[in-house]
């Protein structure tokens, strides 16, 4: 069968490759056609656009790039009607791939999401075109099921890839000395400072991350740099502070870390799935006041990690907006550091964790499906 997949970021690139390995294992004469990057590209040498070129954040950078959006979603439609999948397979991304999903569905090809919108924290109206043009739902969060089934949308849940991708780095990770010898690191503990993939994030966040160090000279704090971002940003927002940045070592970081200081997004689950006591921070553009609209009128979740969604508790503390200041992050990393008993109720949290969030093999599950609902 032919499957015309779309993965409009890195991540998407990841979860799109492990997808067509699985896909190649269940359906061997499998042709691949696709917008994604390299990882896809190397498991079927078939890529259209590369994501990079795909990559707007924010509402500024998507208004300055609205004839290259609109250049990229023409060519996506014409390649469609030009490969004639038995499928279209869309991964995350909403705001381009939804209008793919409606322009597919009126062409007469099916259309499968993998890894959902994240529509049950904000733009919840986005059900209504789902379940108009997406004729499966591939979901990997549990408590996805029951926000959907509320809307009287059946999907399946077919686990969190995220567990296959730390189940194989474990297989093959370095141990401690090798990283510290690597880094050019010392004995004294590690804490990771995970600042966000976008630009806006590490210039909001980063910052109040970095107070922490001159309060703790025994420990050595490590920044885990952003897939697409310069390293120059790093060193901006640094100053005169000599701190290493380190890239594509994320999972080798958060292995050997003591804690670690979280911006909100997938890298929270990353590290408490590593089992890293952790704090979380968020931070969006436009102030308090333009937050306040934001939670009145979008906003639908309690919080703004994945781990404390997952449990549905504040497992893990969260500073959020006009609660994200140096003198209250600072108490809370004193006990992450310091405080023995603390740090076992968060691993107490991780361990309910694990056991909700199951066993590898999404990737596996969610192909096996999907050509059985082909066939």
């Amino acid at each position: 069968m032919k499957y015309y997949i779309i993965a409009g970021e890195a991540s998407g690139d990841l979860h799109g490759s492990n997808l067509m390995k699985e896909l190649l294992i269940s359906d061997k004469q499998a042709r691949f056609r696709y917008f994604g990057g390299d990882l896809m590209q190397a498991v079927q040498n078939n890529l259209v656009k590369h994501y990079r070129e795909m990559a707007f954040m924010g509402l500024i950078d998507v208004l300055k790039n609205l004839k290259t959006i609109k250049k990229n979603l023409d060519l996506c439609k014409s390649d469609i009607l030009e490969f004639q999948p038995d499928v279209l397979i869309l991964i995350d991304y909403p705001g381009f791939n939804l209008k793919v999903a409606e322009f597919a569905k009126k062409a007469g090809i099916k259309v499968f999401y993998y890894i959902s919108p994240k529509i049950w924290a904000w733009k919840e109206w986005r059900i209504k075109k789902i379940k108009a043009f997406v004729d499966e739902m591939f979901t990997i969060l549990p408590f996805e099921t029951e926000f959907f089934a509320r809307h009287n949308y059946q999907v399946h849940y077919v686990g969190n890839p995220l567990i296959g991708d730390i189940f194989n780095y474990r297989k093959n990770a370095i141990g401690e000395d090798e990283f510290r010898k690597k880094n050019s690191l010392d004995d004294r503990p590690i804490v990771a400072l995970l600042a966000g993939s976008r630009k806006q994030e590490i210039k909001m966040v980063l910052p109040v991350m970095l107070a922490s160090i001159k309060e703790h000279p025994n420990y050595q704090f490590l920044i885990s740099g952003g897939p697409s971002i310069p390293e120059s940003l790093y060193k901006t927002v640094l100053g005169e502070l000599d701190l290493p940045v380190v890239f594509d070592q994320t999972y080798d970081l958060l292995s050997h870390s003591y804690a670690a200081i979280v911006t909100s997004g997938t890298a929270t689950l990353e590290t408490a799935l590593l089992n890293v006591p952790q704090v979380v921070l968020y931070k969006m553009a436009g102030g308090d006041l333009g937050y306040k609209v934001f939670k009145f009128l979008f906003l639908k979740v309690k919080y703004a990690a994945l781990p404390n969604l997952v449990l549905d508790e504040e497992a893990i503390k969260e500073f959020v907006m006009s609660e994200m200041k140096v003198h209250k992050v600072q108490p809370e990393v004193d006990k992450l550091l310091n405080d023995s008993n603390y740090r076992e109720t968060i691993f107490e949290s991780y361990s309910r964790l694990q056991k909700i969030m199951g066993e590898p093999g999404a990737s596996r599950r969610a192909a096996q499906k999907m050509v059985e609902l082909l066939k």
